[in-house]
C-alpha cells in the first residue's frame, strides 16, 4: 500500500527463530535495533539498519548514592549487601526464589557479616515473596519501589536471568546469573536457542564476564559456591565491575528513544 515501516527494537532473531528474518525484511523499510551486534545480524540480511542505543540507559538511574541508599534503607553499612532479584513473574519468583534463599543461609554460615535485601517487582506483591521467606531463618529486608537504589547499594546480586542482569550491569554490581525453568521448557528452548550465554550482559559482552547457572546448576550450593568465589576475590570482583563498566560503554548513549523518532520522521 505504499506505507512505510520503521521497527523500532527488532526482534531477537540473533538468539532464536532465525527464518523469520526473510518475513519480517519483506514488510520492513528501516530497523532500529537497540543491541551493537544486532546491526551486523539484519545488515548482512540486507536490511536498512540504525543502533540507536538502549532505552534502559535512560532509565537505570539511581536517586541516591551507595552510602545514602544504605542509610535510607537501615542497612549497616559496614556489612557486605546481597540482593537477591528473583524475577517478576510469580512463577518464576516460585520456582527460583528457594535455591537463592538457600544460598542466602550458606553465605550468612561462611560470611557472618552480611546483609539481604530484595528489590520487589511492580508485578509483585510483597505476600508473594513473604510467605517463601518465612520458611527459612533469614532476615531479608523487601524494599518496594526503589529497585535501582536497591541494586546500587548491594556488593553481589543474585539474579534471574532477565532485563534485570543488564541494569544490574548499567549500575556496574556484579553478579551470579540464574535460570530455572520446567524441563520441557527447557529441552524446547534448547532446540531453537542458537546462544552460548542467556545473561544478556554476557550476550552483549561476547564473553562470560558473570557467572550462569542453568537447571540443575541453579542450586543453592552452587550459587553460594560462585558468589563466595567473587566475594572473596577482590582482584575478580574488580575485574567484573571493569568489564560491566566497558558494557555500558558499548551500549552508547541515552537518548534511544529520541533518536529513534527523528529516524521514523525523517521517514514521512
Amino acid at each position: 500500500k505504499g506505507i512505510k515501516v520503521f521497527y523500532y527494537i527488532s526482534p531477537q532473531v540473533w538468539a532464536w527463530r532465525k527464518g523469520r528474518i526473510g518475513k519480517i525484511k519483506k514488510t520492513v523499510n528501516k530497523m532500529a535495533v537497540i543491541l551493537p551486534f544486532e546491526v551486523d545480524t539484519y545488515a548482512r540480511e540486507g536490511f536498512t539498519v540504525d543502533y540507536v542505543g538502549h532505552p534502559l540507559l535512560d532509565l537505570v538511574k539511581p536517586n541516591y548514592s551507595k552510602l545514602e541508599s544504605r542509610k535510607k534503607f537501615g542497612l549497616d553499612d559496614s556489612k557486605i549487601t546481597i540482593g537477591i532479584l528473583p524475577g517478576s513473574r510469580l512463577s518464576e519468583v516460585e520456582k527460583l526464589m528457594p535455591e537463592l534463599l538457600r544460598a542466602a543461609e550458606i553465605l550468612k554460615k561462611e560470611m557472618p557479616d552480611i546483609q539481604f535485601v530484595l528489590p520487589l517487582a511492580d508485578t509483585l506483591e510483597e505476600k508473594n515473596v513473604a510467605e517463601i521467606i518465612s520458611g527459612f531463618t533469614l532476615k531479608i529486608d523487601v524494599i518496594a519501589g526503589h529497585t535501582y537504589d536497591v541494586i546500587s547499594c548491594a556488593d553481589l546480586v543474585l539474579v534471574a536471568s532477565g532485563t534485570a542482569t543488564l541494569e544490574t550491569a548499567l549500575l556496574n554490581v556484579p553478579m551470579v546469573i540464574v535460570y530455572k525453568v520446567s524441563l520441557l521448557s527447557y529441552v524446547i528452548g534448547r532446540l531453537f536457542v542458537r546462544v552460548k550465554n542467556i545473561g544478556l550482559v554476557n550476550i552483549i559482552a561476547g564473553k562470560t564476564i558473570v557467572p550462569e547457572l542453568i537447571q540443575k546448576d541453579a542450586s543453592g550450593e552452587r550459587i553460594a559456591q560462585e558468589a563466595l568465589a567473587i566475594l572473596r576475590n577482590k582482584e575478580r570482583k574488580q575485574k567484573i565491575i571493569k568489564e560491566l563498566e566497558a558494557i555500558r560503554a558499548k551500549l552508547g548513549e541515552p537518548g534511544a528513544a529520541i533518536r529513534s523518532a527523528q529516524i521514523a520522521y525523517d521517514m514521512i
